[in-house]
């Protein structure tokens, strides 16, 4: 398995491979690959990166900016992480999390929050900070990981992408 940044030879790869790996999942709305084209197309997706088995994409991971309201900057926000579903359980999201939170590292960034499955992402890093809030789900779903400054407060707010309506 080969990790690397997206190319723009990708992009068809990518979209197909995240509206798979979220097709049918009770808590997916059905739109998380229009959100990587979305943030692609404002010039917010900070860091795409592919995992390629083969020569084949088979799964996919992104990084865009998110707001803090103390003003704190150069925090992140991880997904969504999409893996094929005949490659999953075989290590590849992990994988691809773990090697964009080393390359956030590389780029000084202060931190990273995620919103999924407590138990998944505590194994990269992730907890609970109750001094970090965002508003669109229940807080035991919000973690944050500090990655090169202390951990940031107040209210988060992901880039306008994963606020957009369904548009196709």
């Amino acid at each position: 398995m080969i990790i690397r940044p997206e190319s723009p030879a990708d992009v068809a790869a990518i979209h197909a491979v995240t509206l798979e790996a979220f097709k049918g999942h009770p808590y997916s709305d059905g739109t998380e690959h229009l959100i990587v084209d979305r943030l692609r197309d404002a010039g917010a997706l900070s860091l795409s990166l592919v995992a390629e088995v083969e020569g084949e994409v088979v799964g996919h991971i992104a990084f865009s900016p998110v707001e803090l309201s103390d003003g704190s900057k150069q925090w992140f926000g991880l997904g969504p992480v999409s893996v094929l579903p005949s490659f999953q359980g075989q290590g590849i999201g992990g994988a691809l999390i773990r090697r964009g939170l080393e390359m956030l590292k590389e780029q000084a960034a202060a931190g990273c929050v995620v919103v999924g499955n407590p138990e998944l992402y505590r194994k990269y890093g992730f907890q609970n900070d109750a001094g970090m809030i965002y508003a669109d789900c229940a807080p035991q779903y919000f973690l944050t990981q500090p990655l090169s400054s202390p951990s940031a407060s107040g209210m988060v707010t992901f880039n306008a992408a994963f606020y957009a309506g369904v548009d196709g």
